[in-house]
């Protein structure tokens, strides 16, 4: 217990210390954790076994409705080799399991994980059960989709008991100090407006404010060159896609610096440059053969073009016929600026011209999943964010791999440019728009793209709060015209939600 606590967890602390001055770059600090695990694994055979000799306990977990892990993950895996007791329920956990949970293993805190905002909501809910109960256990609530105000200003003023804002995974790991050595200091409003209506951080409204100031209608946009012929219409499958052929579309920028997050942050350039050519380089040669020879992505594909029309803000698509309406997406307008609307793209119902929208849902299949739970709970954490980040990005790169396919089976294909990284800036016609981004900020609107395409056929389905299982897949919308481009229909500041 001496080496424990006065060597292996002061060598953490400087970990801690050195990842938050931007020093240590994430895997790094992961591949401390792993030699911290083996250290007490191999010290275990000369320990008595006592309960309560950890720091504390927390509960953790991915809200209800919420399949995102990773970031819990990376939480336990902190608290764990930093003294504290995990018990880590996973993904799309009830409050009520939480609640159960933290009884049984007599918690001192509970923390909350979700990545969208629909999520925010559920925590916001979840809050106010432990109310009714009567819990005033300690909360952290952490993900992308939440910020401090909202945590520390508005949702405390729902919750009785003390709640705080976990920004990333050693600032859980400082909480829980605060919380297990009663260094808790909170402002005396907590709970006092448990009653109190709350907005989440981002608030998508039906009728946005240009249409409350009478500005009803399209943009200036000019319609569409020419609308293209589809190569068929309705759906198709596609299953047999060599992975190698996606593996160039895989973005390693965003892969290395944001899925596992080598910051450039505190570290000299020659040295970050030095860590790409040495250790992610290879990571991601590595884990790319492994994957094409163990099957680990099992890229597929289902895809389709339909005929629509735009009415207002609404885009319709039709039936067979050309006439009847088989279901509509209703679309929010930017507010100012240029007033679009994704149904600005497609030409109106008055103008007495069919257009065309194509959809996609792509997915690197379950096994990713599989291996990277069993590389977290053979304490591979290293490996497990890399693979984890690997399967996400791959998705991304199927999604950009298959954009391209479409284009040119739609005969749009002419602007493609021929180097790959142009294509990740948009270089060519048309764009595609997934739910839950700026544009189409509706989560809901996934249902419809299931009815049109039904991709359970290829494993994936939707959660409770319309998020797409497995983690490792994407869905789009996709649109011809020559100026579509990306934009947010809320005002410039506002925060924006996340999905991939």
């Amino acid at each position: 217990m001496d080496i424990i606590n006065n060597i292996l967890l002061d060598g953490m602390k400087v970990v801690g210390d050195l990842f938050g001055s931007g020093k240590m770059q994430l895997p790094f600090v992961l591949q401390s954790a792993e030699v911290m695990k083996a250290a007490v694994k191999h010290l275990e055979q000369f320990m008595e076994k006592v309960d309560g000799t950890e720091k504390g306990r927390i509960v953790l977990a991915t809200v209800k409705g919420d399949v995102h892990d990773i970031g819990k993950n990376l939480v336990d895996i902190i608290l764990t080799n930093n003294g504290y007791k995990v018990i880590n329920l996973g993904i799309k956990v009830p409050v009520e399991q939480m609640l159960s949970a933290a009884e049984e293993h007599r918690a001192d805190a509970i923390g909350m994980s979700g990545l969208l905002v629909k999520s925010t909501v559920v925590m916001k809910e979840d809050l106010i059960t432990l109310n009714s109960r009567g819990v005033r256990l300690p909360v952290i609530l952490g993900g992308a989709a939440l910020n401090r105000r909202y945590v520390e200003e508005d949702l405390r003023r729902i919750y009785r008991g003390p709640l705080f804002y976990g920004e990333d995974a050693f600032d859980g790991l400082r909480l829980m100090d605060q919380i297990c050595s009663g260094q808790i200091d909170l402002p005396i409003t907590v709970g006092a407006e448990a009653d109190q209506p709350v907005s989440p951080p981002v608030v998508v409204e039906r009728c946005c404010p240009v249409h409350a100031n009478g500005q009803v209608g399209r943009s200036k946009l000019a319609p569409a060159p020419n609308i293209p012929e589809p190569p068929f219409w309705g759906d198709r499958i596609v299953t047999d896609i060599p992975l190698s052929e996606v593996y160039p579309f895989i973005n390693k920028r965003t892969l290395f610096s944001t899925q596992w997050q080598f910051r450039r942050g505190g570290v000299p350039p020659a040295e970050y440059e030095r860590i790409m050519r040495e250790v992610a380089e290879p990571a991601l040669a590595r884990l790319q053969e492994m994957c094409l020879a163990e099957r680990i992505l099992q890229p597929a594909v289902v895809y389709g073009f339909f005929p629509c029309v735009a009415e207002g803000d609404d885009l319709v698509i039709l039936c067979d016929d050309l006439r009847t309406e088989r279901l509509r997406f209703q679309f929010p307008r930017q507010q100012g600026l240029e007033s679009l609307c994704l149904s600005d793209y497609f030409a109106p119902s008055e103008s007495g011209r069919i257009d065309v929208v194509a959809f996609m849902a792509v997915t690197m299949g379950q096994e990713i999943s599989r291996r990277t739970h069993q590389l977290f709970a053979e304490n591979k954490y290293q490996d497990y964010l890399f693979l984890h980040g690997l399967g996400v990005e791959s998705a991304e790169a199927l999604a950009e791999y298959f954009h391209r396919r479409i284009r040119r089976e739609w005969g749009i294909a002419d602007q493609d440019a021929n180097d790959i990284q142009k294509l990740f800036r948009k270089h060519y016609r048309g764009c595609r728009y997934s739910f839950g981004y700026p544009a189409c900020p509706d989560l809901e609107d996934q249902a419809k793209l299931f009815d049109l395409l039904r991709p359970e056929r290829i494993g994936l389905t939707l959660s409770d709060t319309f998020q797409l299982d497995p983690e490792q897949s994407t869905t789009a919308l996709v649109v011809h015209h020559p100026q579509a481009k990306y934009f947010n229909v809320t005002p410039t500041g506002s925060v924006v939600t996340v999905e991939s």
